[in-house]
């Protein structure tokens, strides 16, 4: 997986913070990473390029599947990139499940439609393409037929997405539509996990969840080992995985300025360093 590795900071998908310099984060707390895992697909530009089209063309929601297809399908032949995490990502699921036993793949709205459509064609499985508003649309492995939603009845479906955090949009989602069908979600397989409880989550809902790239300690060492961060940023990544909160407090105790200057700034950042300081995030 060195390559995953290197792919996710090559493309920005990981991105780790300066020396002393942490990211604010929306919630008006800061941290000392970003992810955007569907960055993946070969740069920030193309993937924005991308959830562009799906906007663009979102209306037309028989249609949609087979379209995004046709793009993923595209690029997959010309980034080098994104083919390799491609592939790399088929060669995890052989790995980890006997696909024979996978009736099914699905992909919930929108960043998953990066990775499951490929995929599903690659290994010629039917895909059930979820829409936020519990809609879905079941299509051939070739995205040309429209599938009747009555077949998927007692399937077992894997489902694939980029990124689990606390499986919130499995809980909303995703496991209620494959419910629907009759069918069930028996594996879940994305490129990330944040380690923040969504693998526990989905393991009570008897779904296993598999990832090929876990934001851990054993990640940090390995970005350290091939020169990716330095000592300072790989002890601030280690500290906030093991305990967030007190490492950021700390953090500002130690470096009051950075409170100081993030107020002075831009507008964005002035605005979550205001959101912090007035909901007291880090009782300081």
């Amino acid at each position: 997986m060195s390559n995953l590795v290197s792919y996710l900071f090559e493309t920005n998908a990981l991105k780790i913070c300066p020396d002393n310099k942490p990211f604010w984060y929306t919630s008006g707390k800061i941290g000392p990473y970003y992810i955007n895992t569907h960055f993946l697909y070969g740069s920030e530009q193309d993937a924005v390029n991308l959830l562009k089209f799906i906007d663009s063309e979102k209306e037309n929601k028989e249609t949609l599947p087979k379209k995004v297809f046709e793009q993923t399908f595209n690029h997959y032949n010309q980034n080098e990139i994104y083919k390799n995490v491609i592939n790399e990502m088929i060669t995890f699921i052989k790995e980890n499940i006997n696909v024979d036993e996978i009736d099914y793949i699905s992909g919930g709205e929108r960043r998953d439609w990066f990775f499951s459509n490929i995929v599903a064609n690659i290994l010629s499985k039917p895909h059930i393409t979820i829409y936020k508003d519990l809609s879905m649309i079941v299509t051939d492995s070739t995205f040309e037929k429209e599938i009747d939603k009555s077949e998927v009845k007692g399937a077992k479906v894997l489902h694939i997405a980029d990124l689990i955090t606390e499986a919130s949009s499995y809980i909303r989602a995703w496991i209620p539509v494959i419910k629907s069908l009759e069918a069930e979600i028996v594996w879940s397989t994305v490129v990330v996990d944040r380690m923040q409880g969504g693998k526990e989550k989905l393991e009570t809902e008897n779904v296993k969840s598999l990832s090929m790239i876990n934001i851990d300690t054993s990640l940090f060492e390995k970005a350290l080992s091939m020169n990716i961060i330095n000592e300072t940023q790989f002890e601030m990544l280690k500290n906030f995985y093991e305990n967030p909160d007190e490492t950021m407090r700390n953090f500002l105790i130690a470096h009051p300025e950075f409170l100081e200057n993030a107020l002075a700034s831009d507008e964005k950042t002035a605005a979550r360093a205001k959101l912090c300081i007035d909901s007291n995030l880090y009782n300081l």
